[in-house]
């Protein structure tokens, strides 16, 4: 975070080589998509490194940064704009990867809003196909966190609501933080025609000390016709990795796992003893 604060607009190390060709192992680009408030480097900065060693190409953006809230003032925040808006962003950075890449997928891995974002793409701007799947544009998505189903925000929503403080929580926050409330009409949208879209093989990362994707289990999925879900806990197998909400995208073991979800051919997972906020 303070990496990315001196250094503005920084890419993570690996990501965004626009001449990378992929390779017959991993034949798919990998876009990471940062949650909300974050930004690609500082989400991205352990993972992406990886992932290009692995040989995938490696792509991330920034989205969501509309100046029109009072998180505005910090620069590196982003994601805090309407995720409609910031579904097309992501959109147009897709169609840029395959024009670049020559591929005709990409994979999607999304920390807390990028997993839902990514979930609004393949429903409302073109990230899939619902008449012929095999023309999907994502293959695989695999999510850290992910608010699926909204968040009670370990209870802050719900005091929220009692206030009345929808407004005031968009021109301060953002519209997305408001977005992913259990209760807001974008996640009654996003999920009324199911968790999954045919064709998509979607990986669900959560953590049991999740404090802001609430309650945790939450962000887990159905897979619904044509589509396949893995649910996985982080702390299964490994009861040491104490990971929370905005640590996990740094836990050895999320990477591993992660790694495993894009090619099943990759080692297991390692199990590293992590503190919550490390």
């Amino acid at each position: 975070m303070v990496h990315s604060i001196l250094h503005l607009d920084i890419d993570p190390p690996g990501a965004n080589d626009w001449n990378c060709r992929p390779g017959a192992a991993h034949p798919r680009p990998v876009v990471l998509v940062h949650g909300t408030y974050e930004n690609r480097y500082n989400n991205w900065a352990r993972l992406s490194p990886e992932l290009k060693a692995q040989g995938y190409c490696v792509y991330a953006l920034d989205f969501g940064d509309t100046d029109d809230a009072g998180v505005a003032v910090a620069p590196t925040v982003k994601g805090y704009g309407d995720i409609r808006k910031s579904s097309k962003e992501l959109a147009a950075f897709v169609d840029k990867v395959l024009a670049a890449s020559g591929s005709g997928q990409v994979d999607l891995v999304g920390h807390s809003q990028g997993g839902t974002l990514a979930r609004w793409y393949l429903k409302a701007d073109g990230g899939a196909n619902p008449a012929d799947p095999s023309k999907n544009k994502v293959k695989k998505i695999v999510q850290l966190g992910a608010t699926n189903h909204g968040t009670t925000m370990s209870g802050i929503e719900t005091l929220a609501d009692k206030l009345h403080l929808q407004e005031l929580g968009e021109k301060t926050l953002g519209v997305a933080g408001v977005q992913q409330y259990e209760k807001s009409e974008f996640i009654r949208e996003l999920n009324a025609d199911g968790d999954t879209v045919p064709g998509i093989d979607y990986t669900v990362i959560a953590t049991k000390y999740d404090e802001i994707t609430t309650p945790w289990q939450s962000t887990f999925m159905t897979a619904g016709p044509g589509a396949t879900v893995h649910n996985v806990t982080l702390q299964e197998g490994c009861f040491v990795d104490l990971s929370a909400h905005l640590s996990m995208s740094y836990s050895p073991r999320a990477v591993g796992l992660v790694k495993r979800a894009l090619d099943p051919s990759a080692p297991a997972a390692p199990c590293v003893p992590r503190l919550p906020g490390f």
